[in-house]
């Protein structure tokens, strides 16, 4: 979610990511769009805030282009609201699902149609990185011979967890996480959250605006979060009985298995940082005391391997392995106390 004026604003009104901001208005200025985008990088980067403002951006009514959007006029509002005809958003059911053969079927047969109010129609296809093989060679057809006045932008978490020949065909544009001190004063600024509570969010987002405002306007977040970290200091002392029925019981939901795995990744990186006493800042600021108490238990190189058996199960998580196979393997991997 991003915050909108009603006054013409060179950074399209968007919180970071400068050089993607003035590449792509430019681009829009000079009217040398590509028609195809590539926005990769973490969940809640921005990178559908982005995408959504380069379709306003490209739908806008606005006679003079290097205001659009503006942000007042009619096919900008309707792009706030969700419901411009010219826009298309496709995504899977839910986060972790598989987005379909289907959905890229009917948005090919709606970008074949003239468009209902502008010159333009514009299609943000989200997580594609959970499109089935089917899907994204469907897509692939639609990349190699685009339709004129037809805009796609791709999202997804990573470059190769697509088809090459998908990335070789987009105009690549990688969107990295924020300093925290921008996320911290942008919570406070636009969204007036309280500063200790901004202070926290912007640390545990580790640069992810979009992560942040979720979690802000999610009363139940921190508590779940609490809740995911005690089960981890649970299980460094539990049975293997306990990691596999934890395993078992978090392959149930692929949203809370992500969610999970990338929480306590962040929370290892935090004890290998404290580990080897270095000054970068933590993640998880109000757990200092446990974090210090970790890494006087466990050296840097367990810190690591934690780490690193953590991502590799979430690498394997996000090209369709197994899931219970896949966290109890991860759970045979992890230091015990």
């Amino acid at each position: 979610m991003q915050v909108m004026t009603e006054t013409k604003n060179d950074d399209w009104d968007l919180v970071g990511h400068d050089w993607a901001v003035a590449s792509l208005r430019r681009a829009v200025i000079e009217e040398r769009v590509s028609h195809a985008y590539l926005f990769t990088g973490p969940a809640g980067v921005g990178k559908t805030a982005l995408a959504r403002r380069l379709a306003a951006a490209l739908l806008c009514v606005r006679d003079d282009v290097a205001e659009r959007p503006c942000g007042v006029c009619r096919a900008c509002r309707r792009i706030d609201s969700g419901n411009h005809p010219d826009l298309h958003i496709v995504e899977s059911e839910r986060v972790g699902a598989n987005l379909k053969i289907e959905q890229i079927r009917d948005l090919a047969h709606s970008l074949t149609m003239t468009p209902v109010e502008g010159r333009r129609q514009v299609a943000i296809l989200k997580r594609f990185e959970e499109a089935t093989p089917s899907a994204a060679n469907a897509l692939l057809k639609t990349l190699e011979e685009p339709a004129a006045g037809v805009v796609l932008a791709v999202l997804a978490r990573e470059p190769d967890l697509l088809l090459p020949t998908i990335v070789s065909r987009c105009q690549h544009m990688p969107l990295r996480p924020l300093p925290v001190s921008t996320v911290e004063a942008a919570l406070v600024e636009r969204w007036h959250a309280p500063a200790d509570h901004a202070e926290l969010l912007a640390h545990l987002s580790r640069g992810r605006l979009g992560w942040a405002v979720r979690m802000l306007e999610d009363e139940e977040s921190l508590a779940r979060r609490d809740e995911r970290l005690d089960h981890l200091n649970q299980l460094l002392s539990g049975s293997m009985i306990d990691r596999f029925a934890y395993a078992e019981e978090l392959a149930r939901d692929p949203i809370v298995t992500l969610e999970t795995l990338e929480l306590w990744i962040g929370w290892w990186r935090d004890v290998v940082m404290m580990a080897s006493d270095t000054d970068a800042p933590l993640t998880n600021v109000d757990r200092e005391r446990s974090l210090r108490d970790h890494a006087r238990l466990f050296d840097l190189g367990t810190g690591v391997g934690a780490i690193k058996a953590l991502r590799n199960a979430l690498h394997k998580l996000q090209r369709n392995a197994n899931k219970r196979l896949t966290l109890e393997v991860m759970m045979l991997d992890l230091p015990r106390r």
